[in-house]
């Protein structure tokens, strides 16, 4: 596993957090950019934090990368893609950005009741654990690349 970067280029962050938005853009400014990420997310407009979150593509959806196929584990039972499909759409429709959670490698059939319960929450309470999910994410692909 490797140590957190002290500095990182855009196009090093774009990879991490699957878009070069600008957050991203923000944290190639700062040292240690990883470990600042969460501490940087808090400074976000809803805008900003909604521009990464709907970058990041959805679960049990099309991956818009190899590590994104990779890491939204296993599970290829169609009544379960057509359940999150149905509650991705939910939440898309309810909050107005999507659904990132962190999967680290659970089958797609564990994330269902995840989804659900989120749904349950405040939009804030969603822009905030949204963006620390794609923080953790970005965190671990770099540890585990």
């Amino acid at each position: 596993m490797r140590e957190l970067p002290r500095q990182l280029t855009p196009e090093e962050l774009a990879e991490l957090f699957e878009g070069r938005t600008r957050f991203v853009e923000k944290l190639a400014a700062l040292e240690d950019p990883l470990g600042r990420a969460r501490e940087a997310a808090l400074e976000l407009s809803d805008d900003e934090k909604k521009e990464i979150l709907d970058a990041h593509p959805a679960i049990g959806g099309k991956p818009t990368s190899a590590r994104s196929r990779r890491e939204q584990g296993t599970d290829d039972d169609p009544e379960v893609l057509a359940e999150l499909a149905r509650l991705n759409g939910d939440y898309e429709r309810k909050f107005g950005f999507r659904f990132v959670v962190f999967v680290n490698g659970r089958p797609r059939r564990e994330i269902v009741p995840v989804l659900r319960e989120r749904l349950e929450r405040s939009r804030e309470q969603e822009l905030s654990t949204g963006v620390d999910e794609l923080v953790q994410i970005a965190v671990e692909r770099w540890r585990t690349s």
